[in-house]
């Protein structure tokens, strides 16, 4: 099959950004050097719809080192970087089909192509495969041995599925692992999601009041890092216990339709619709900053900011300015996409390390086990979690404590009393 890219010429650029990134993520480099000897997925084909960045890369390098045979497509037409998939081409003989800004029917068109593909496996960002899968193509499911799922959003959809007896094959929710949502959805998405709004605006975060939309992994991340650059934070919550949470770890708690009236910079991390409305950009100050870095552009309504305009402009590279009929001014950036991914580079490298381990090791689990797994949403399991922590500690050079013979007998026996 062949691949479907923006310029092959890129390649030497993409390379040097893969290896760069390979310097950082240890823990996938060792996974990789055991998949060398064992080949676990000699003779299978695998599917990916990630987001394609240098991090994404050596994901792919290390499943093809172990033996599959990949496609990649992007699983969001702003967050893919080009010199990356030349070179993935290039320099790895990885078929790829994605360029960044694709529209909507090329992105559907490099969908269909990963599952022409015919793969026996398939990985996730946000579900899209799989749904195009039961959707269109029920006949291929049988051929799926499992998906392993990327991000909350992707999880949120699939158990919606299981829930209605719709899911045809098992995943794995790589996404619910605890060395994957405490650190890339906290960490990665915290220092990512400023980076992405500080590239695109050149906006000084302290002193500024920052609206954060949802406080799951994302929303406390992001909370946390423009605080420690010296933003005022206001956190929006539906979630009660999520609300308390935030405001016993120093944040002011509202509603969005209060908050609006105090936001420099407004940032959504729900992963649902809408959570930005037409009665809320009419409140705004003149000249705020609205992004998204939830998953897909439909946290902010982009169709209401539109109705409500008179005029729109390009201000920035990824500053939409929109004069709305008051004559405020609403600069909505990276339309309304992830704004991590499309002004910046994404989750670092070090994070991504984790959470790309996990994918890699859950694969081998599938392969190992598709057998016994039944239509459902698995947890990765606890001990592929808990190896990936071992194995980015001891590439950390951090040493722990371990239990005496002791200590394990008293945590495990009922009859040692206090």
């Amino acid at each position: 099959m062949k691949s479907d890219i923006k310029n092959l010429e890129l390649a030497k650029k993409g390379k040097r950004r893969i290896e760069w990134a390979a310097s950082l993520m240890p823990v996938l480099r060792l996974i990789g050097e055991e998949f060398a000897k064992k080949k676990p997925f000699k003779g299978k084909r695998i599917s990916a719809c990630l987001h394609v960045t240098a991090e994404t890369a050596n994901l792919m390098r290390t499943l093809k080192v172990g033996g599959a045979e990949i496609f990649l497509c992007a699983s969001n037409p702003l967050s893919t970087q080009d010199d990356v998939v030349a070179s993935l081409v290039k320099d790895y003989n990885i078929v790829v089909q994605a360029v960044c800004g694709e529209d909507r029917k090329t992105y559907y068109k490099h969908l269909k192509a990963a599952l022409d593909f015919k793969p026996n496996i398939t990985m996730d960002d946000g579900a899209d495969l799989v749904s195009e899968l039961h959707s269109k193509r029920k006949e291929q499911i049988e051929d799926i041995l499992g998906s392993m799922e990327e991000t909350t959003t992707g999880v949120v959809r699939l158990r919606a599925m299981e829930k209605d007896g719709a899911l045809k094959l098992p995943i794995i929710s790589v996404n619910d692992a605890l060395t994957k949502h405490f650190f890339d959805n906290r960490y990665g998405t915290g220092q990512s999601t400023l980076d992405g709004i500080v590239r695109a605006t050149d906006v000084l975060i302290a002193g500024k009041t920052v609206v954060t939309a949802g406080y799951g992994w994302c929303g406390r991340g992001f909370a946390m890092r423009a605080k420690g650059m010296g933003a005022n934070v206001i956190v929006c919550e539906v979630n009660p216990v999520k609300a308390i949470e935030a405001a016993m770890d120093g944040f002011m708690v509202m509603p969005m339709s209060k908050a609006v009236n105090l936001g420099d910079i407004f940032c959504t991390l729900t992963g649902d619709m809408n959570v930005i409305r037409s009665e809320h950009f009419g409140k705004m100050k003149d000249g705020a900053i609205v992004c998204n870095s939830g998953h897909f552009n439909v946290e902010i309504d982009i169709d209401g900011l539109k109705k409500i305009s008179k005029s729109k402009k390009q201000a920035n590279t990824f500053v939409e300015q929109y004069v709305l009929k008051s004559g405020k001014k609403i600069n909505l950036l990276a339309n309304g996409r992830l704004i991590n991914l499309a002004a910046a580079e994404g989750h670092p490298a070090g994070v991504m390390d984790m959470s790309f381990a996990n994918q890699a090791l859950c694969t081998e689990y599938v392969i190992e086990n598709y057998n016994k797994l039944e239509n459902k949403v698995y947890p990765v399991p606890d001990k592929i979690d808990k190896l990936v922590a071992e194995l980015k500690l001891r590439a950390m050079g951090i040493k722990i404590d371990r239990l005496t013979v002791e200590q394990k007998k008293y945590l495990n026996s009922w009859r040692v009393g206090t």
